[in-house]
């Protein structure tokens, strides 16, 4: 089973098992335009990870009300083009078919509206490796990583504390997230996130590489 205790593991999806700047940030810029609003796509890179509704306000200036319709707009170019421009992280099939076989439990854990990583896990191949898919709603009632985690121990029977669980992502709120819930945490540095963004949040662990991460949960490191 690898490390002794874990026998269930947390996968972020955007910035842990793909890349998916393209169909984002192209969706991004999509909603932006609909206000007149103009930026360079390095600005836009913060929108990766978080909640769509928070990064809008933070990062563009729009009020709330703005910043819903600029969700409806994203998902216009998002839910037809954006969904499937993305790639899958080498090596990432590899890990996820061996940790099913040494037999973890993989949960996805995503902010992404469940409906979407739905989308990409079957495109992508892999949804056959995932015990539960578990993400965001589309009417934002389970919006942030805390509501989704919260909605992933539900699911897998699991409590708060757990130390059989364990948050895998590449941003901050992967790792805080974890911490509200008292679940160890690992921060993957191929993404999105930096090392001192995933220290500074509390990170348990940081990984280089998905490799790395792997041989580390099957006890191989």
């Amino acid at each position: 089973m690898g490390i002794p205790g874990f026998d269930t593991v947390f996968l972020d999806l955007d910035g842990t098992l793909i890349d998916s700047e393209p169909g984002i940030i192209n969706s991004v810029v999509y909603a932006l335009k609909k206000f007149g609003i103009e930026k360079e796509r390095k600005e836009l890179l913060p929108f990766i990870g978080p909640p769509l509704l928070t990064s809008f306000q933070k990062y563009t200036g729009l009020s709330e009300t703005e910043a819903r319709k600029a969700v409806e707009y994203y998902r216009e170019n998002f839910g037809t083009k954006g969904v499937y421009e993305y790639r899958l992280y080498d090596g990432v099939e590899t890990m996820l078919r061996e940790l099913k076989e040494a037999g973890f439990r993989i949960v996805m854990a995503t902010s992404k509206p469940e409906h979407y990583a739905g989308i990409i896990a079957r495109d992508a191949g892999i949804e056959l490796y995932f015990t539960y898919i578990c993400g965001a709603t589309m009417d934002e009632s389970r919006l942030t990583k805390e509501d989704v985690i919260a909605y992933a121990l539900e699911t897998c029977g699991k409590k708060t504390g757990d130390p059989s669980v364990i948050m895998v992502g590449d941003r901050e709120h992967d790792i805080l997230g974890a911490r509200t819930f008292g679940l160890a945490s690992a921060g993957v540095l191929y993404g999105f996130g930096s090392r001192k963004e995933l220290e500074a949040a509390g990170a348990d662990m940081i990984f280089d590489s998905v490799e790395e991460l792997k041989e580390f949960l099957k006890g191989e490191a």
